[in-house]
């Protein structure tokens, strides 16, 4: 219904919003000014000792500086009172005085026909609720029976007994006067195509009647006695009355008591509501037989901002919790969101709570996980990421999941719990591969890490004079100076972790270090380490990489609190070890194509990648004796120019044959 223009303006100006917040609260003398329409209270919609709670009656809004709450008059009675827009209009209208507005004669007779459909479908419950008293439902008793619920229990949810007849319900409301449109129009009865009496939806079932959040029956849901029929449940055909995607079972007293602070708890299906209300889960729904809808997600998120789905733990469970992900992520919103209870496999909330306890279902619920960790379980169980083709897979399934998210911030959010999740499992495995007092060996991959491996060299290469021509060490002082440098300026760590993640470390010690480095960086955890990482890696490993010449006089070390000479020092030796891993790759590839015969094309590359090497060394402060200048201005490291000459030197430079 629509309301004419400048009525909620005037029924602002009839309510005090003081008047209205202070049936919930009460009011902090010291701090309130009732002149000036400036009032404090504890908040009520979150647990506070202090008043954080602020109402300015004369503009007519609440704001919290504790949980951010804010609103006017209508949003305080909609979030209090657990109504929606309208209910909280006619509240505040009856306070004030004020007649809700007409509708035009056109809602007015629909209105009035939906009212007519609703008496029909209470006039059926009525029905269903006597037939299972009587002779004829003494199978749908013992069963009822069986399942543990009791007569109060039947009593409180209206559960009746459909009889296996064709016109039972159909003859009771006709020999009440009710109209045959009305009938078929509360989905109670469906025509004949035989040009027959019509016949009833419902027979020979177990009924819960649906009602509305304001009470009114609208719909059924019957579940069958027979074994062999079709349809084991069999709700109402959608009418006036019913929208089965935007309705949900036990809708009213959930939202009572999700008022009330209960935790709102989504069920599969009617006994499970049924089971969980009876354990002391009174904020408990349902959707009607099919998954879950974007409209009854809207619905939940009016009710609690954090619905638990509670599914069975069986395939067909996990197949509908990620549907609901899939339907949720494009939907979540700052305060929206969902958890996840996952039942043990094979057990529904019913068959849990009677064969455990309501306490054993109350700890899954309070273990419930957020959407981003099934999320992660979906796209990561039961795989194996031991190639960089793998881990690509992940992170595009990953990727395009996150961009559904509509809101930037809970995008961003998202995208950071993910890439924890993707830290943990990745350096986990890298862990399982080095152990710390084993020797490093070779087939273990870089700096003892399993499943990610450096370049395989060619045998020839490995023995090469280029290759042993110092490079190993020269590699190791560097990694040296780098993980010094972090160790001294732990702020830097999150600035360079691609690059330290993918640090060779030839040493097992600076691999032990480098991990140990990242691992607290990621967690925030970086104070004082230079005192406590002794104690996690063993000893000597700190005090052997400090005690290192080139480390020790290290600028970026000794001067431990100049973060830009630090900072331009690990940019610096990053640069140079790339440039000596293009080098060394180059001289394997090279080896490989060898064989004892090599043309121009190999010989140039070569040369190339060792002046590459060279110009990466310029800025080393090293003696200058050891260089000679080469035709070009480059200084060129005598040692490694003789490697090279050498290795050139033993090659034929004849044409490759074609």
């Amino acid at each position: 219904m629509s309301l004419p223009p400048g009525f909620l303006d005037e029924l602002r100006n009839r309510i005090s919003l003081s008047q209205v917040v202070g049936r919930k609260v009460m009011w902090d003398p010291r701090k309130s000014n009732q002149g000036k329409g400036d009032m404090w209270a504890p908040c009520p919609f979150h647990q506070e000792k202090s008043a954080s709670f602020h109402v300015d009656d004369r503009k007519g809004f609440y704001y919290c500086f504790g949980c951010q709450a804010k609103g006017d008059a209508i949003s305080f009675i909609r979030e209090t009172e657990n109504v929606d827009f309208m209910e909280a209009v006619g509240i505040l209208a009856r306070e004030a005085g004020m007649p809700m507005p007409q509708r035009d004669p056109q809602a007015q007779q629909k209105s009035d026909r939906r009212t007519l459909l609703a008496e029909v479908t209470e006039m059926a419950t009525q029905f269903f609720r006597l037939q299972l008293k009587r002779n004829g439902a003494e199978a749908a008793r013992a069963y009822l029976d069986r399942r543990g619920l009791k007569p109060e229990t039947q009593d409180r949810f209206e559960i009746g007994f459909a009889p296996d007849g064709w016109q039972g319900l159909w003859d009771h409301l006709s020999g009440k006067g009710v109209a045959e449109d009305l009938i078929l129009g509360a989905g109670l009865a469906k025509a004949s195509s035989k040009g027959k009496k019509p016949y009833d939806t419902f027979r020979n079932r177990i009924m819960f009647p649906i009602r509305d959040p304001r009470g009114r029956c609208i719909a059924f849901g019957g579940r069958a006695m027979d074994p062999n029929d079709n349809a084991k449940y069999l709700n109402s055909p959608e009418t006036e009355l019913f929208d089965k995607g935007r309705s949900l079972y036990n809708q009213g007293p959930a939202r009572e008591a999700a008022g009330k602070g209960k935790p709102l708890v989504v069920a599969e299906g009617y006994m499970d509501v049924i089971a969980l209300s009876e354990a002391g889960f009174a904020a408990t729904v349902a959707p009607l037989g099919t998954a879950i809808t974007e409209s009854q997600l809207q619905l939940l998120w009016r009710i609690a901002p954090e619905p638990v789905i509670a599914l069975d733990g069986d395939t067909a469970g996990l197949r509908a919790a990620m549907r609901v992900i899939d339907l949720a992520l494009p939907l979540l919103e700052a305060g929206k969101s969902l958890r996840f209870a996952l039942l043990p496999e094979g057990l529904d909330p019913d068959d849990l709570i009677r064969a455990q306890g309501a306490a054993k279902m109350q700890n899954l619920l309070e273990a419930a996980i957020p959407m981003v960790d099934l999320l992660w379980r979906r796209e990561t169980e039961g795989q194996n990421f031991d190639s960089p083709e793998r881990k690509a897979s992940l992170d595009k399934a990953l990727r395009d999941k996150i961009k559904l998210i509509r809101d930037p911030s809970i995008r961003a959010h998202y995208g950071q719990a993910i890439k924890d999740l993707r830290w943990d499992l990745f350096r986990q495995n890298r862990r399982k591969a080095f152990v710390p007092g084993k020797p490093f060996q070779p087939g273990q991959g870089r700096g003892g890490r399993r499943g990610d491996f450096g370049p395989t060299f060619h045998p020839g290469t490995k023995s090469s004079m280029l290759v042993s021509a110092g490079d190993s060490a020269q590699t190791r002082l560097r990694e040296a100076v780098i993980l010094a440098t972090l160790l001294r300026q732990p702020d830097l760590i999150a600035e360079f972790d691609y690059q330290i993640e993918h640090l060779d470390c030839v040493d097992p010690d600076f691999a032990l270090l480098r991990d140990r480095l990242l691992d607290l960086s990621h967690h925030g955890d970086i104070v004082d380490l230079e005192a406590r990482l002794p104690e996690m890696l063993g000893p000597g490993v700190l005090e052997n990489l400090l005690a290192l010449p080139h480390v020790a006089i290290a600028p970026s070390v000794r001067r431990s609190g100049d973060i830009e000479t630090a900072r331009m020092t690990v940019t610096e030796e990053f640069a140079k070890l790339q440039a000596e891993r293009g080098l060394s790759a180059e001289i394997a590839e090279a080896e490989e194509e060898l064989g004892g015969v090599a043309d121009e094309a190999v010989t140039w590359r070569l040369q190339q990648a060792a002046e590459t090497k060279n110009r990466a060394l310029r800025s080393e402060q090293e003696d200058t004796s050891r260089y000679d200048i080469g035709k070009n201005g480059a200084r060129i490291n005598r040692d490694e120019r003789d490697a090279l000459d050498r290795v050139l030197g033993q090659i034929s430079f004849t044409k490759r044959p074609r």
